[in-house]
């Protein structure tokens, strides 16, 4: 049981961090809320794993860091995504309300 809370923990928190870093170094100014930061990030690891797999790069002697340069890279194309989408539906009810 602890360990599922822990896991789910340890997601949560690299998925802040993912979508912090991500919102830092995407351009312009994302108008995002914290929720949908974290929730980018966590998208943002699993695509980074996945695409780390994908070219052989996932486990590595010592650290990760291609790894975890593509879970940056797939962070910054979510938060600049992610702040769109949220841009529209957020416009969007604002002009009928």
């Amino acid at each position: 049981m602890l360990g599922g809370l822990w896991g789910i923990i340890t997601t949560i928190v690299v998925g802040l961090i993912l979508g912090i870093i991500g919102r830092m170094i995407a351009p312009g100014d994302q108008k995002i809320p914290m929720w949908l930061t974290i929730v980018t990030g966590i998208v943002a690891a699993f695509i980074g794993n996945w695409l780390a797999g994908v070219f052989g790069v996932r486990d590595t002697a010592g650290i990760d860091w291609i790894r975890h340069a593509f879970q940056v890279g797939a962070a910054i194309i979510g938060v600049i995504g992610a702040a769109a989408i949220y841009a529209k539906i957020k416009g969007g009810h604002r002009a009928s309300t």
